[in-house]
């Protein structure tokens, strides 16, 4: 779907989301905002780092946290390594949430990508690609292609997210790249009046020009605004670096943001508020 298709959606979106269903009772004062909890989390394919599987400590996790919606990145639909599992049916099996899958590519027999669980469902849901150029060669002379995925949750949660996990090369060229597509689907939501919020696995740390592009598109940085100490997230056993973010647009605010201690996976879980 194009930027443009993408627009036009919204703003559909958005009218039948804020369409009254009946005549409006006049409130004596306005209701406080919900709180809504966002957890932004790498599964590594549905392994630990020692390649034990961890799917249900991951669905074990997100309930822990009494998460609305999940952000997951490196998940595995049918794939050899994974024994055929669709890894996020499983996950929103057991949470009872509604899943969506967004491919990245055709991997093992099966699909790998990105995926998202939400409490209360989704309005609809889509997967762009965040083409580069030239294509990325790999081992091998494989190719991995980046992908976002975008949600509209429904009921309170009327906000767009946005999921993505961006090239992991020692370079910036590609992931530079891959950002501004996300930057251009972030620019296209504003004028659809849902706020929205970009998670996932950036791999990029604060002092990367990727980082410095995003704030100055002007999203913000939830760590830097309702977190504590330096909010590392990899590796999971002796973190070391903070590459795994939710970036908000206006008007969201964040009240809560903490990096959980685990080691189900190779990355430490973010979970955020906002409202």
């Amino acid at each position: 779907m194009t930027s443009k298709r993408f627009f036009l959606y919204l703003v559909l979106v958005a009218a039948v989301s804020c369409a009254p269903q009946q005549a409006p009772k006049q409130p004596s004062s306005p209701a406080p905002a919900s709180p809504v909890r966002i957890l932004v989390f790498n599964i590594h394919a549905g392994k630990d780092a020692a390649g034990v599987s961890n799917l249900d400590r991951v669905a074990d996790l997100i309930r822990s946290t009494d998460s609305d919606v999940a952000l997951l990145q490196e998940v595995d639909k049918g794939t050899k390594r994974s024994n055929g599992v669709d890894q996020l049916a499983v996950i929103a099996r057991r949470l009872g949430y509604v899943p969506a899958f967004g491919r990245s590519l055709n991997y093992d027999g099966g699909e790998y990508g990105l995926g998202v669980v939400s409490r209360r469902g989704f309005t609809a849901h889509f997967t762009t690609p965040l083409p580069v150029a030239p294509s990325q060669a790999r081992a091998g002379g494989a190719h991995e292609p980046r992908a976002a995925l975008i949600v509209v949750p429904v009921a309170g949660l009327k906000l767009v997210a946005l999921n993505t996990h961006l090239d992991a090369s020692r370079e910036e060229t590609y992931r530079l790249q891959e950002i501004e597509t996300v930057l251009k689907l972030v620019g296209s939501n504003r004028k659809s009046g849902l706020p929205a919020v970009a998670g996932g696995d950036f791999n990029a740390e604060p002092a990367s020009a990727v980082y410095r592009r995003i704030l100055d598109s002007g999203l913000r940085d939830a760590w830097t605004e309702c977190g504590k100490g330096e909010g590392l997230t990899y590796p999971a056993n002796k973190p070391v670096k903070r590459i795994d973010y939710l970036f908000l647009a206006d008007p969201l605010q964040c009240s809560d943001a903490r990096v959980i201690e685990t080691t189900i996976s190779d990355h430490r879980p973010l979970l955020v508020t906002v409202r």
